[in-house]
């Protein structure tokens, strides 16, 4: 499967909208490359270079296999959000220490 994005580019900066200090939007996501036989999607944004280690920004699971994107700011009707390392049910963006 390949996962890609409208709202950034591979290896690019997150853009502020997308942060705890913008909008907190959750980003465009789509994917393509699907494996046959697939019967639904599960998503987790994390981050690996975190300073405390890898954060959990968004969980998601129960995405229908007939989707191929998440528009942004938004959840898949059926879907199922899982609590995040900010406490959160619902998506939060990128918050790195002093703002940076």
């Amino acid at each position: 499967m390949k996962l890609f994005s409208n709202d950034f580019k591979p290896e690019g900066m997150i853009p502020h909208m997308f942060t705890c200090d913008g909008e907190d939007l959750s980003p465009h996501l789509a994917w393509d490359d699907v494996p046959e036989g697939t019967r639904s999607f599960a998503l987790a944004v994390d981050d690996p270079d975190a300073p405390a280690g890898t954060w959990v920004h968004w969980l998601v699971a129960d995405v229908s296999a007939n989707l191929r994107e998440i528009p942004r700011g938004t959840l898949p009707a059926g879907a199922k959000q899982l609590r995040n390392d900010f406490g959160k049910l619902n998506y939060g963006g990128p918050c790195p220490p002093g703002g940076g």
